[in-house]
């Protein structure tokens, strides 16, 4: 039984309008009826959990996540499936990734069988809101926490709220993309906030993003905070390369780099697709380098919202004041990059067994 009360909305939206939205949606611009909610004190841990109708929130301008930075969140998606059901693919996973971020930010832990029952309470009460599999849609799903309480000072918040929204949505990325290895920016250090999904991470990135695209590309790719020299992630996403003899090569987990559910769905199934999936250190000479003689034959990010963005090329400062430019396979998506693609939407989308457990049925 689930741990929130569901109560449907007096005021759902009309059906033709709905209709109207999830055949064509556009990435995070509607919301659906309804949102989960709970809230945490210290007396009485957490508690009021509930799915009902969406409203604007109310908060106190002093409210601590305003001032302080105290603030998580997770995404994640729920598939329409061949005989018209839904699934969320791999919930525990964000799940215990949110509970993480909360211990990180010095924030309340929301149990993982709450966070579970939470989307699945809302996903099951705005299942008329999961798009068709058709052009890669698919309804978006974004829990979240604050810290509420209103508070100037600095010490950990004595009030959290959870709450998680919906959104039907299309592909993020609908093109291959170029990478600017930006010379000014670090995404993460050690000890700080890297492995954490938190909105400041996100903010830090913005005019990072920027400076790629005055440089003709489309993202970032990350390097370390104490050499700028190891790669870390790329824009928003986790990175992979795929090497002629045979490995999948992606940057290992040392603290600064987020544990994508979709980077280890992809590292699982690797060797279906004949390679080794290996997990280290990875200079960004050895990348540009590995382009230029053919050791790196295919790049690609990865992530929930990405699924498997194809890299077809790299920019990096040069010599008077010209960028180096390394195009990847001539240019085109590799087509070991476009097998693995193909192959996690087959699986979420349930058009082929889920031979690991991954999906888990709504209602």
């Amino acid at each position: 039984m689930s741990t929130f009360v569901l109560t449907s909305t007096d005021h759902p939206t009309p059906a033709d309008e709905r209709a109207a939205i999830v055949a064509k949606p556009v990435f995070g611009a509607n919301f659906t009826d309804h949102m989960a909610l709970a809230t945490w004190t210290p007396d009485k841990g957490w508690h009021d959990r509930q799915v009902v109708a969406r409203r604007p929130f109310e908060l106190h301008p002093g409210a601590a996540t305003f001032h302080y930075g105290q603030e998580i969140f997770e995404g994640m998606k729920a598939y329409r499936q061949p005989d018209g059901g839904v699934a969320l693919f791999r919930p525990e996973k964000n799940a215990a990734r949110f509970a993480q971020s909360a211990k990180r930010l010095a924030m309340a832990p929301l149990d993982e069988a709450d966070f579970v029952a939470a989307v699945t309470g809302l996903v099951d009460l705005d299942r008329d809101w999961v798009p068709s599999p058709e052009g890669e849609q698919s309804l978006y799903l974004r829990p979240f926490e604050i810290a509420s309480e209103t508070l100037i000072g600095v010490r950990a918040a004595n009030e959290y709220t959870f709450c998680v929204i919906a959104s039907p949505v299309g592909p993020y990325y609908p093109d291959p993309v170029t990478l600017w290895a930006t010379p000014n920016f670090t995404r993460a250090a050690r000890g700080g906030t890297g492995a954490a999904k938190c909105g400041g991470n996100y903010a830090a990135s913005l005019l990072a993003a920027g400076e790629a695209a005055e440089h003709g590309c489309q993202q970032v790719i990350w390097l370390d905070g104490a050499e700028h020299r190891w790669v870390e992630e790329c824009g928003t996403m986790n990175i992979m390369f795929v090497t002629a003899s045979g490995d999948l090569i992606t940057p290992e987990l040392t603290g600064t780099i987020l544990d994508g559910v979709t980077r280890d769905s992809i590292l699982t199934l690797a060797p279906e697709h004949g390679l080794r999936p290996v997990q280290r250190h990875i200079a960004i000479d050895e990348v540009f380098e590995g382009i230029l003689t053919g050791a790196i034959t295919e790049v690609f990010a990865c992530g929930t919202a990405a699924v498997v963005t194809p890299v077809v090329g790299f920019a990096a400062p040069g010599v008077n004041g010209a960028d180096q430019r390394f195009t990847v396979g001539g240019g085109a998506p590799g087509s070991l990059s476009l097998a693995i693609r193909a192959h996690l939407l087959d699986v979420q989308y349930g058009r082929v067994p889920d031979a690991h457990g991954w999906l888990r049925r709504v209602g």
